[in-house]
């Protein structure tokens, strides 16, 4: 059986789509690993992230949610539970570091931020733009 024509064609295809696909996974999943890779302490991002969110859950009202969830809206469905999980862990962090009583606004965008990076930042000032929310205070967050 010899391979020639469109049925060579057709096998080199999804030779090249196949190894690409698991290129990309691959990428991603090595990402997943080195996020789980404890640090200096002894814990990893991961680890850290949970620790902010549990010790500042009971910050987080209804209203609280609803704007992170506002914010992630741009985030696409495969990665927003990832994002927001990031972003609550880097929100719980600042509450944590102001040692605050009451949860505001002024955390939630700062957190959202600083956890974001700086390629996504035109996202979140388009989209703090549509939720009519002035961005001049926290321009100095930005540039970290």
């Amino acid at each position: 059986m010899e391979l020639n024509g469109w049925f060579l064609v057709f096998i080199l295809f999804w030779v090249v789509v196949l190894v690409g696909l698991f290129a990309i996974g691959g990428y991603f999943m090595f990402r997943k690993f080195l996020k789980s890779m404890p640090k200096e302490d002894g814990l990893s991002d991961l680890n850290w992230e949970e620790y902010y969110v549990d010790k500042t859950i009971h910050l987080w009202g209804v209203e609280e949610k609803a704007m992170l969830n506002e914010l992630v809206q741009p985030v696409p469905d495969l990665f927003r539970p990832v994002a927001k999980q990031k972003i609550a862990g880097r929100i719980g962090q600042v509450l944590l570091e102001e040692n605050v009583k009451k949860m505001k606004l002024e955390h939630i965008i700062r957190g959202y931020i600083l956890a974001t990076p700086k390629r996504d930042h035109k996202f979140l000032r388009k989209k703090l733009a549509e939720m009519k929310i002035d961005v001049s205070p926290y321009e100095q967050y930005f540039e970290q």
